[in-house]
């Protein structure tokens, strides 16, 4: 038996991947996180299935419910927000569920640094602009940034950058941005990206504070930072050029 982890999406419930849709339709056992996982997807659950929020729950009691569901004889579910592979809290689970012997997969969804650029309309890699994107956040009430990946070290290099679970802390993040960025550099914060009740705020580093607290945004949000945003005065790729060479 498996626990499938499951990348849900950003929020609307239509971005999930088919093979997440399939894989939450064969699986008895769905454990969802209900704040953040769309309601929708647990229509695509079995009849009868077994729902578990996690919201509330502990690590260890996570993991209670997938090793019993498993010992069962049952697949599961596990809806995780965005995509598995950045802030999803996977890597604790799979430790505890290789320790235990239980067999998982990962299957990817829609992060939701993907889902703010096409809401925005942009491409966070321009060429001749920016081409490295930094996914980052801040260590407010959560657990401790590694040395070398404090904003100070982080915006150096100007890149595209985007931060999630900071935006509660946002003035914070222009003061240590603008020494690099710079005041004018532009901003964007997108609240609930892909869902029916999407924010999108756009400024720049001296005003962006301001215009977040006007919106009354506060959490669900990713900030993204850098000259991408505005760009227009910029070369065509090198992927399409008459000159490339093509065999």
């Amino acid at each position: 038996m498996t626990v499938h982890f499951i990348g849900a999406g950003p929020g609307a419930a239509d971005l999930i991947t088919v093979r997440g849709r399939r894989l939450v339709e064969e699986s008895p056992v769905c454990l969802y996180a209900g704040s953040l996982v769309p309601v929708e997807l647990l229509a695509y659950c079995p009849p009868g299935a077994r729902l578990v929020d996690t919201a509330r729950l502990t690590l260890d009691d996570i993991i209670g419910e997938l090793v019993t569901a498993t010992e069962a004889g049952q697949d599961v579910a596990r809806l995780h927000s965005g995509d598995p592979s950045v802030f999803s809290a996977v890597a604790e689970q799979m430790r505890r569920l290789d320790e235990a012997g239980v067999a998982y997969d990962v299957t990817p969804g829609v992060p939701a640094f993907a889902a703010a650029a096409a809401s925005l309309g942009r491409e966070f890699t321009v060429p001749g602009v920016a081409q490295t994107v930094i996914l980052t956040r801040t260590a407010e009430r959560a657990t401790a940034m590694p040395p070398g990946e404090d904003l100070a070290t982080l915006r150096a290099s100007r890149s595209t950058m985007v931060l999630h679970l900071a935006v509660q802390r946002i003035d914070a993040v222009v003061a240590e941005l603008v020494p690099s960025y710079g005041a004018e550099c532009p901003v964007a914060v997108v609240a609930r990206a892909s869902r029916e009740d999407e924010l999108i705020v756009r400024g720049t580093l001296a005003d962006i504070a301001a215009k977040v607290a006007a919106a009354g945004i506060k959490r669900t949000a990713v900030i993204v930072v850098g000259a991408a945003l505005t760009a227009s005065a910029f070369p065509d790729s090198h992927l399409y050029s008459a000159d490339r060479c093509r065999p």
